[in-house]
């Protein structure tokens, strides 16, 4: 647990330093509704087309900090540091993980209510997506450390990295877009129906989580 406090208080220092992750995600966001909101012509979505492109958003700026995730560990030797301290490797895992859903967490924090702002009238779905949020930042959280892990060490991290994290999550998006679907009906928040995607949610970030702590002492050794 020592180590785990220590790598994840390093990584959130140097963001808050640094700035580089979380400003660039969020102006990622904004870009990107402005862009829908002028290119499909439309000032308010509902249903489908609104957890579309709020979840494409947010997935495609994750992709951003997961790909600056190792990027320190990299270029300093924090590799070889974990490898040679008595140090469970899994503590860098799960720091990371932690890391990475506090990153996208501040981020949704800007980028819901920015959301919410440009495309919603009814702004009751906001807080149960944001629940569902939480669930997919898990989901991000355990898949994007494995894959940046694995291609930080490659010199075409930035094309390597969103190759292998988008099959991947898959999963993730259609379990969220069925529950987002629902909380942004144009009648309000629906929860007939979500329980399933949120069980499909759970069972997803379960498996991952656990498939990461089984595997990334391996990873780190490679």
């Amino acid at each position: 647990m020592s180590a785990f406090r220590v790598i994840l208080a390093k990584d959130l220092r140097v963001e808050l330093r640094t700035l580089q992750a979380v400003p660039a995600m969020a102006l990622f966001a904004l870009t990107t509704f402005v862009i829908f909101r002028f290119g499909l012509d439309r000032d308010r979505l509902e249903g489908s087309l609104a957890a579309g492109v709020l979840l494409v958003t947010v997935l495609f700026a994750a992709i951003l900090a997961v790909n600056r995730l190792f990027v320190a560990e990299r270029e300093e030797g924090g590799f070889d540091a974990i490898r040679l301290a008595p140090v469970d490797p899994a503590s860098l895992f799960a720091a990371k993980a932690v890391a990475l859903v506090a990153y996208l967490a501040v981020f949704q924090a800007v980028a819901l209510p920015a959301f919410a702002f440009f495309f919603l009238d009814d702004w009751a779905g906001v807080v149960p997506v944001a629940g569902v949020l939480v669930l997919v930042n898990v989901g991000l959280a355990a898949v994007g450390v494995l894959v940046s892990a694995i291609g930080v060490n490659s010199r075409a991290r930035e094309l390597i990295v969103p190759l292998l994290l988008l099959p991947l999550i898959v999963p993730v998006m259609i379990a969220a877009a069925g529950a987002a679907e629902s909380l942004l009906a144009a009648s309000g928040p629906e929860y007939g129906g979500v329980g399933k995607w949120i069980a499909m949610l759970a069972l997803y970030d379960a498996v991952f989580l656990a498939i990461g702590y089984a595997v990334y002492d391996f990873l780190v050794e490679d």
